[in-house]
């Protein structure tokens, strides 16, 4: 075990914790799901019951996934697909900076998982537990894990917006 394992293992935890608490909030904090729901319609992600279930169990599943390091790329690509899907819907209108609620933070999220990605989950990860000696374990890092992150991450969140969001018509004074 290296300093470089121990690194990626915190900054795993931290990332993946975070995210999850995230889809848990949406899933048990005030207003729950029918609450996200309601917040989802509003901003043009319709329907708004399936758009907060699915957000909030991607961003559980991505999490958890990527906290421990099970099949990396995929989970993160997960974080790409909701922070891309969350900066769009949100946040763009804001400008970049996070105090002025703008897509910095979904940025940082989602480039974080992406870096993962390329490097690997490291030596402390089921990653390497389970996978290290197969053929797969090539393709959970480097070139593969980045490229499977990003490409499919954004697919997923292009493909999203594309199918199903509609912005509200603004409002004239």
């Amino acid at each position: 075990m290296t300093a470089y394992d121990v690194g990626l293992l915190i900054l795993r935890v931290v990332l993946g914790l975070t995210m999850a608490a995230h889809g848990y909030n949406k899933f048990f904090g005030k207003g729950g799901l029918k609450g996200t729901a309601g917040w989802f319609d509003s901003m043009g992600m319709k329907p708004g019951m399936f758009h907060a279930r699915v957000a909030a169990t991607t961003e559980m599943a991505a999490g958890l996934g990527l906290a421990v390091g099970l099949l990396t790329p995929i989970p993160a690509a997960g974080f790409v697909a909701l922070m891309f899907v969350a900066a769009w819907t949100v946040h763009k209108a804001n400008g970049f900076f996070i105090v002025k609620e703008g897509w910095e933070y979904n940025l940082v999220l989602a480039a974080s998982a992406v870096g993962i990605a390329t490097t690997g989950a490291g030596k402390l990860s089921l990653d390497y537990a389970l996978l290290r000696n197969s053929a797969v374990y090539d393709y959970l890092h480097g070139w593969w894990g980045l490229a499977i992150a990003a490409v499919l991450g954004l697919a997923g969140g292009i493909g999203q917006l594309v199918i199903f969001y509609r912005p509200p018509a603004k409002q004239s004074a």
